[in-house]
């Protein structure tokens, strides 16, 4: 605390006005901030890398019908270890069951991450919080008939 104080004090001595600025070396006040724009790249890179990798598994290789049904739309990070996958049912609504999807995802969370982790190159594998839309052709239901 002593320090903090004696070094403001022998700032406020060769200034009129302190500014947030004052006392940081010039050249890492004007650095560019390459630091983050290497972890958003690589952050980036995983979760394309993710996307990837869901997205055959999705194809075809769950074998179930209700889940070869989901369609990955984007993966993005949640926090530092989560990633947040954002998936869209191509079923018509009258077989969307969001429950019935929803626990299907949650028996299958742990092979899919580790099948993520296989394909990946991290030291730890991030969690996946999956984010269900509901059905695509819902939309189309609720437009109104333009006539011909």
């Amino acid at each position: 605390m002593a320090h903090a104080r004696k070094q403001r004090e022998q700032l406020r001595a060769h200034c009129g006005e302190l500014h947030a600025d004052d006392g940081v070396d010039p050249r890492d006040f004007f650095r560019p901030d390459r630091q983050r724009t290497k972890l958003d790249r690589k952050t980036r890179q995983l979760c394309q890398q993710v996307q990837q990798t869901l997205d055959q598994i999705f194809g075809g290789e769950l074998r179930d019908d209700l889940l070869d049904s989901l369609r990955i739309v984007s993966v993005s990070p949640s926090t530092s270890s989560t990633l947040l996958v954002t998936v869209v049912a191509d079923l018509p609504p009258d077989q969307y069951d969001r429950p019935q999807i929803e626990a299907r995802l949650a028996d299958r969370a742990g092979w899919l991450r580790s099948e993520v982790a296989r394909s990946i190159t991290r030291k730890r594998t991030p969690l996946l919080i999956f984010h269900l839309l509901g059905p695509s052709s819902a939309c189309d239901a609720t437009r109104p008939e333009v006539p011909s």
